[in-house]
């Protein structure tokens, strides 16, 4: 039994870059390999608007988190969505699949192709960008008046990844 538990934790020591589980078929990247793996603390941001029945429910409007190496904070992430690291290279990804999150209370996982690129740096070369393992994040039910702004604290790892 002892034996079962530690290899978990082995796991978890050497960091995100080793997969417990594979990923879900609708976000793998299967030939691509990893430029950079961060962890994100952040917020998902959602207005109140009228839905299609009319009805007040919240939207999602944008994401606003920073985005941490090693405890330290090398970049940022926002609407576009927009990854910019602290070298100046940046990214904006588009969705290209998704995955639900481990409870209903966790936005999706997702996988985004690279649609842009800015400056030059260590997220030039990046072709896809995956969010995995979300914590949080989700707004759900009615809201009172449109325009109102919540947001809903959320963590995320981001995985950026390149062909070959």
């Amino acid at each position: 039994m002892s034996i079962k538990l530690a290899v978990p934790c082995l796991l978890l020591l050497a960091g995100p870059a080793v997969a417990a589980d594979p990923l879900p078929d609708a976000i793998a990247a299967p030939g691509e390999t990893v430029v950079l793996s961060v962890h994100a603390e952040g917020a998902q941001v959602y207005e109140c608007k009228a839905g299609t029945d009319g009805k007040l429910a919240w939207a999602f409007r944008e994401p606003i988190a920073t985005l941490l190496s090693e405890g330290k904070t090398i970049g940022r992430h926002y609407a576009g969505p927009n990854w910019e690291h602290a070298d100046g290279s940046a990214v904006v990804g588009k969705a290209a699949g998704n995955a639900p999150g481990a409870t209903a209370a966790d936005i999706p996982w997702l996988k985004l192709e690279v649609i842009s690129r800015r400056g030059s740096g260590v997220l030039t070369p990046v072709t896809t960008v995956q969010r995995i393992d979300t914590h949080g994040g989700k707004l759900d039910g009615a809201c009172d008046k449109a325009g109102e702004f919540k947001s809903a604290p959320y963590s995320a790892e981001y995985v950026f990844l390149k062909k070959g």
